[in-house]
């Protein structure tokens, strides 16, 4: 599995400017490739393939007066740079055709000097870590590393990224094999919230820190500074990452956080099982702020990364399961609930519930039976599976009608695969 790496970097005074030029350069390919493409689609020529376009934007390009000063540069951030958009149209093209499960991707766009983050990739041939601890990357020199964690395999690229903040970073892409842990036999279903972040079916908490909200005080302050700065002024460069710093902390803080959070669940756990929140859609609604403060698709996302990689499970419960409305004890649905109710009685047993308790302990039992009914296996627990009944043989005699899309039907009604 390929694992990502991060490393804060600290180019010299003389390597910065060749940094940014690097940066340029990229940029500029990308964006002429992209203008080629979208001209053939508007010409109605054919797609151009990415042998071409390197041909056009990089090779050719260099030979002319305007883009001449692309040789001033490595060639490899430049020819990755084409690789990133072949990637981008990549999943634009599974996006409309339904290939790609996530939200709906759109076209690629053209990148801007003015984008709050800058990066361009290195492979193999571009970057080297030297014997004392520095990496070289290619027409740039030998720049100083932070390692804070050895790395555990050979790297196979690496990207270098310019934040809002004015910070350098390294990530490594290193190919490791996964790290099982000892089996448990713990399983937890997980209520997420705001109130407080997390209740876990065994009635742990886990409450929630607003990052966000704690640094809001300060936050204001650089962000009036900000205001009050007159615009192309280098004052108010220097207030802008004034405020991009504030913001990285947080953000940088709340990183930290979810990472412990969990790898904490993960080791405890042999399977962990979560409610599919619509999260972009309720951070669209009055509580964004604090939905976009929570971090919850981030802290799925690394549930779902450290599970792969030690050996767990991770269940997604679907976000129509009425969690909030079942009685986890005698499984009566209750009805629903407006959001000020913390505790209800079933009206069926009596038994008195904390709102996120039971939600969490019905995730937990909805998680164990999707996987024990997962494909593959029995339908109930103690029912041997049934052997594959053999295919019925396919042909005219079986009534196929053409161009209808209608299969022949097979012993029973069923319809023949």
């Amino acid at each position: 599995m390929h694992l990502r790496y991060s490393y804060r970097i600290y180019p010299t005074a003389s390597q910065r400017p060749v940094l940014a030029r690097t940066f340029g350069c990229a940029r500029v390919v990308f964006n002429d490739a992209l203008a080629a493409r979208k001209e053939a689609r508007k010409g109605g020529l054919p797609y151009p393939r990415s042998t071409d376009l390197q041909k056009l934007v990089i090779t050719e390009a260099k030979k002319t007066a305007e883009r001449a000063w692309l040789a001033s540069v490595g060639v490899d951030p430049l020819i990755q740079s084409l690789r990133d958009l072949d990637t981008a149209y990549r999943n634009f093209f599974e996006s409309v055709s339904g290939r790609r499960a996530d939200r709906p991707v759109g076209l690629p766009r053209f990148k801007s000097k003015r984008d709050a983050r800058q990066s361009l990739r290195f492979t193999r041939n571009g970057f080297r870590i030297r014997s004392n601890g520095k990496l070289y990357l290619a027409k740039i020199g030998d720049v100083r590393v932070k390692w804070s964690r050895a790395l555990p395999a050979d790297p196979s690229s690496v990207t270098v990224v310019l934040d809002a903040a004015g910070r350098y970073h390294a990530s490594f892409v290193v190919d490791v094999e996964p790290d099982h842990l000892p089996e448990v036999d713990a399983e937890i279903g997980i209520d997420l919230g705001l109130t407080t972040y997390a209740v876990l079916s065994d009635g742990s908490v886990i409450h929630n820190p607003r990052f966000l909200r704690k640094a809001e005080k300060k936050l204001k302050a650089a962000q009036r500074e900000l205001a009050r700065k007159a615009k192309g002024s280098k004052n108010r460069a220097k207030a802008r990452r004034k405020v991009a710093k504030a913001h990285a902390k947080v953000a940088d803080t709340r990183r930290d956080w979810l990472h412990k959070q969990a790898i904490g669940i993960i080791r405890e756990n042999q399977a962990v099982y979560l409610e599919d929140l619509n999260v972009h859609g309720l951070g669209r609604g009055r509580l964004a702020k604090s939905v976009h403060d929570a971090g919850w698709s981030a802290f799925r996302r690394l549930l779902e990364e450290k599970a792969a990689r030690y050996g767990r499970h991770i269940g997604i419960v679907p976000r129509a399961y009425p969690s909030s409305q079942l009685c986890s004890a005698c499984g009566h649905r209750d009805g629903p609930k407006p959001l000020a109710v913390r505790e209800w009685a079933c009206s069926a047993c009596g038994v008195l519930h904390d709102r996120d308790l039971n939600a969490a302990r019905n995730i937990l039992a909805a998680g164990r039976a999707d996987r024990l009914n997962a494909p593959g296996g029995p339908a109930r627990p103690g029912v041997a599976i049934p052997r594959r009944a053999r295919p019925v043989e396919r042909g005219t005699h079986l009534g196929d009608l053409p161009r209808t899309g209608v299969r022949a039907a097979g012993a029973g009604g069923i319809p023949v695969l």
